[in-house]
This record gives C-alpha cells, sequence and structure tokens, in this order.
C-alpha cells in the first residue's frame, strides 16, 4: 500500500518513538512500536508496491508503474496472490513496450497464480496465446486458447469475442498470419 520512501519514513517515525519509550520506560508501548517495525518489514516483503503499481497501472502512467514495479526486490517472496498480480502487470507494461517475449513469460507466470478474477486469469492465457500466434508458435497457441476455454461459461463477453477471434487468426492457413498482427509485428 506504501512506497518504500514511506515506509521508511513511517519505520523511521516508529523507531524514534521506540527509542523514546525505551528512555522513558514505556515497555508496553515501546513494545507496539517495535510490533509496527516488524509488521512493515512483513508489508514489503509479502505486499511490495503493487498497490501503487496498480493505480499507475490503470491511469496508464507506464513510466511510474515501471518505477515501482522494480522497487519490489524479490518478487518470488511476495504473497500467492500477489505475485500472480505483480506478473500480470508486468506482462502488461511489456505488452505496451512491445517487449513480447518478457509479457509472454511474465503472462504465463501469472496464468499459474491465483488472479482477481476469472477474467483476469483467461486474460492471461489469451495474452499468451495471443503472442504465441505472433511469434509464429500455433500449437503453444491451441493450448492457452484450449485453457482459457476451460472458463468460457465465467468471462465477460468482450473476453469470449477475443478468443473467437484468436481462434478464427488459428485456423487461417498455419503459414500466414492477418494483416493486423503483421502491422503489429513491424512496429
Amino acid at each position: 500500500m506504501f512506497s518504500n520512501r514511506i515506509r521508511i519514513f513511517i519505520a523511521f517515525i516508529f523507531l524514534l518513538s521506540l527509542g523514546v519509550l525505551m528512555y522513558f520506560r514505556v515497555y508496553e508501548l515501546a513494545a507496539v512500536a517495535a510490533m509496527m517495525i516488524i509488521l512493515l518489514i512483513w508489508d514489503y516483503f509479502r505486499q511490495g508496491t503493487l498497490i501503487v503499481a496498480s493505480k499507475h497501472f490503470h491511469v496508464k502512467d507506464y513510466d511510474k508503474t515501471a518505477a515501482s514495479l522494480k522497487e519490489i526486490m524479490k518478487p518470488e517472496w511476495l504473497s500467492k496472490n500477489r505475485r500472480g498480480y505483480y506478473e500480470f502487470i508486468y506482462g502488461g507494461l511489456c505488452l505496451q513496450r512491445q517487449e513480447f517475449e518478457e509479457a509472454e513469460k511474465h503472462y504465463e507466470i501469472a496464468a499459474q497464480y491465483p488472479l482477481r478474477s476469472v477474467n483476469d486469469h483467461v486474460a492471461a492465457l489469451v495474452s499468451v496465446a495471443n503472442i504465441s500466434i505472433r511469434r509464429g508458435n500455433l500449437e503453444k497457441a491451441k493450448a492457452y486458447l484450449q485453457l482459457a476455454e476451460k472458463h468460457k461459461e465465467k468471462i465477460t463477453a468482450k473476453m469470449k469475442e477475443v478468443i473467437s477471434r484468436l481462434q478464427q487468426e488459428l485456423k487461417k492457413e498455419p503459414g500466414k498470419k492477418s494483416q493486423d498482427f503483421k502491422r503489429q509485428d513491424s512496429r
């Protein structure tokens, strides 16, 4: 919920209060201050700066999103729910920057973790399928679309439309890509 700078500032305030409380021998409140410092450290490793990054991502401020995500030193230490969302946002960020290999990698990891909704999970699967089609890996695209199909009754109509368009793309001759994909690849 906090950026690292704010976490450090709050921890410093609690550390000062811990020192003052220890000096005046108010050990009960000093223990509370110490627990708050520990809670801030725990929150950093389990939650990270993901909420801040998410807010920047939703308003399409990708530079601040990247900066917030880079503040997370060890994403593998995030809680299971947060790790999936971290990878999902990072995949979207890479997709915006047209770094398709990185985006594919992050979306694949995101699909392995629980996400906010079934629609987000399917969006990660569909993104991997879409990138795989662009890169010519049709078998991988088919596999990820089949995984997305398992959740078809729980997703939005827009996501169903995206899945059907990708399936139509796969039905075309294996060596040909649509004009949309050619245009996106040449950027």
